[in-house]
């Protein structure tokens, strides 16, 4: 049974590897770029968007507010004219803009939590793109050193790399006997 596992494991290592040589690594990492770039895009206007409802909500808040206090001015007005009726209708619409005000302020603290993960993710993103461009650089370097190694093992230097003291004495005295001529 484990001589069959092993086997299998070797073979999906190799197929995977057949695999990753088929695919364009180049290709597959601009690809993911260009998706994280689209996907930042779409959460910075999805942030630009929250924060101009999260801005109206509290505009509204604010505006609330000041009404309730007019109201309560209202309400001293009507207690002191002994207006019980006009300020039963007065504390009805104090109740509703509590209510509302209420209502908004959840609302708000809610809008405040998806704005501040959405800020870290976008965050996140780019770091990560950062990341994948430095990789993507990286890799076109090595392939392009990989291509011109290539290329200079294929020439006819590829006999010796290595400058022997010997080499250098000929060469060194073929350059004194050109310059004597000249």
């Amino acid at each position: 049974m484990a001589l069959i596992t092993r086997i299998s494991r070797l073979f999906r290592a190799d197929f995977n590897a057949v695999l990753d040589r088929i695919e364009e690594p180049d290709v597959l990492l601009k690809q993911a770029l260009r998706e994280m770039k689209e996907n930042i895009y779409s959460d910075s206007h999805q942030l630009k968007l929250l924060k101009n409802e999260y801005l109206q909500i509290e505009g509204k808040i604010n505006e609330l507010d000041k009404d309730v206090k007019q109201i309560n001015q209202e309400l001293d007005i009507c207690f002191e004219s002994n207006e019980t009726d006009l300020a039963r209708s007065q504390i009805k619409r104090k109740i509703e803009m509590q209510r509302y005000e209420k209502h908004l302020k959840y609302k708000f603290s809610t809008m405040d939590k998806k704005i501040t993960e959405l800020t870290s993710r976008i965050n996140e993103n780019k770091t990560r793109l950062t990341v994948m461009q430095q990789k993507l650089e990286l890799f076109v370097n090595e392939e392009a050193q990989t291509i011109g190694d290539e290329c200079f093992s294929n020439s006819h230097f590829n006999s010796s790399m290595i400058i022997k003291e010997d080499e250098i004495e000929i060469a060194l005295l073929r350059e004194k006997q050109a310059r004597r001529i000249s």
